[in-house]
């Protein structure tokens, strides 16, 4: 199979990241929400052709009091007390969102979500394993 096929499957099922002014949003498989709950962890890597990479990862901290984002090394890592996680693994919970101070007078906002099929089925995608859309909306 060439690389840009097995980039593509792969991006099907990677935990989704989103920047979009002084925002990040991830959005997680059923599987990896799992994978959070049992391990701690959810990592993805994003390779740029001069061999630079940017890591980005949603981790679970037992010493977190909030949902909160971080920037070092090139790594972009969100963290998450187990209290959270545990109410984001209920079946009608769909996201999670937090504002944190930067520090330099302005905030960074962070969504958590659940991944859904799409709508409109697309060309090389799969979205066996997204979340079923919870009855009555989200939440």
């Amino acid at each position: 199979m060439p690389t840009a096929e097995r980039a593509q499957l792969r991006y099907c099922f990677a935990m989704k990241l989103r920047i979009r002014g002084n925002s990040l949003r991830l959005r997680i498989t059923r599987p990896e929400l799992e994978q959070l709950a049992s391990g701690g962890r959810v990592v993805e890597t994003v390779t740029f052709p001069a061999g630079a990479e940017l890591r980005y990862e949603l981790a679970v901290d037992a010493h977190a009091g909030a949902l909160a984002a971080d920037y070092r090394n090139n790594v972009v890592r969100v963290t998450i007390p187990p209290s959270r996680l545990r109410e984001w693994q209920r079946e009608d919970q769909v996201e999670l969102r937090a504002v944190q101070s930067t520090g330099k007078g302005s905030e960074l906002a962070i969504l958590l979500e659940k991944d859904f099929p799409c709508p409109t089925p697309r060309a090389g995608e799969d979205d066996s394993q997204a979340f079923a859309k919870p009855a009555g909306g989200r939440k």
